[in-house]
């Protein structure tokens, strides 16, 4: 039960975390390379459209090129699994909490101490959840990670559950 963390106090509903399973979530992010880029505005359309346009003048170059097997794609992606360091973004948790409107506060409770964060800024945490392709079981079950890196040296570590205050 140490790997199971809570989001309880003002939110209207109690949750429970389990980092174990979010090796296969789609939210997961590379934490090799997040804290490396500056995170941009994304403009959806914009976006397409470059990668379309790019897509079409390769073809007229190139010609057709088929992408690679479903059996290729498997084999990498099971391979940076095995491998990677991940983490996950905390704000759809807390989200799905639902803070009550006079919640102002995150605690981080961890083994040793309280940590106190805005709530805005609990919404911008990123929870460090396997590194090295293996789960964060001496120091864990997750690390906290500040959204603006300011931390990743030295991230928040034997986290035991969140409190909204």
């Amino acid at each position: 039960m140490d790997t199971i963390l809570p989001i309880k106090g003002k939110v209207k509903f109690k949750i429970t975390l389990d980092p174990g399973v979010w090796i296969f979530d789609d939210r997961r992010l590379d934490l090799n390379t997040y804290f490396l880029t500056e995170p941009q505005e994304k403009n959806e359309e914009e976006e397409y459209i470059q990668v379309t346009s790019k897509h079409w003048e390769r073809e007229i170059r190139e010609g057709a090129v088929f992408p690679p097997t479903l059996k290729t794609e498997r084999k990498f992606e099971k391979e940076k699994v095995l491998t990677g360091t991940f983490g996950i973004p905390f704000r759809s948790f807390l989200e799905n909490a639902e803070p009550f409107e006079e919640a102002t506060t995150l605690i981080i409770e961890t083994a040793e101490k309280e940590v106190s964060l805005t709530l805005s800024q609990g919404y911008e945490l990123i929870l460090g959840f396997s590194k090295d392709g293996k789960p964060l079981k001496e120091d864990g079950p997750v690390h906290v990670y500040f959204g603006d890196g300011s931390n990743k040296d030295n991230p928040i570590k034997h986290v035991r559950g969140f409190r909204v205050e």
